[in-house]
């Protein structure tokens, strides 16, 4: 079959995104399903409630509540680094979905997206605790940092689509 020029490229350009798409998805579960070593024990962040083998944060924003009980600088860096990185998580993802299919479009369907996937993956590293002690941690600020980095994907992306897709 000959398709025409522009829906070759098309396509071809789908088939990318998906497989960007479907990389970086299992990307995101090794990073977040695979058990944690415990590398960052001498790493104390304030706040965590021990229930059996589960770990939560509850308190929102944790790391500004608790910037006073940081013992060291490296870990008040270290604690800001976690949200910043919670809020580039899901940002690749969203991103390149919104290329796929506009079913998300808008920014509160891209928020609420972000905390849909946010909190399946916590509540699987909840489960993942029990059953295997995957040394993880249900926090709180994990979702709505999430969240926010879903939201700020859709704005780059119109931003993109804007200026460099015709």
């Amino acid at each position: 079959m000959v398709l025409p020029k522009n829906l070759k490229n098309l396509l071809h350009h789908r088939t990318i995104i998906w497989l960007a798409l479907t990389a970086y998805a299992i990307a995101i579960a090794v990073m977040c399903f695979t058990p944690q070593p415990k590398l960052f024990d001498s790493i104390h962040t304030p706040n965590i409630i021990m229930w059996g083998r589960l770990r939560l944060l509850l308190i929102p924003f944790n790391t500004i509540v608790s910037m006073t009980k940081a013992v060291s600088l490296f870990e008040l860096f270290w604690f800001t680094l976690q949200n910043v990185m919670n809020m580039l998580l899901l940002f690749p993802l969203v991103f390149l979905l919104h290329f796929l299919t506009d079913k998300w479009h808008g920014y509160r369907k891209s928020f609420v997206l972000g905390l849909f996937i946010s909190l399946t993956i916590e509540v699987t590293q909840l489960l993942l605790d029990l059953a295997i002690d995957a040394n993880r941690v249900f926090e709180i600020d994990d979702i709505w940092t999430n969240a926010l980095g879903a939201l700020i994907a859709y704005f780059v992306y119109r931003y993109v689509k804007m200026k460099f897709v015709r």
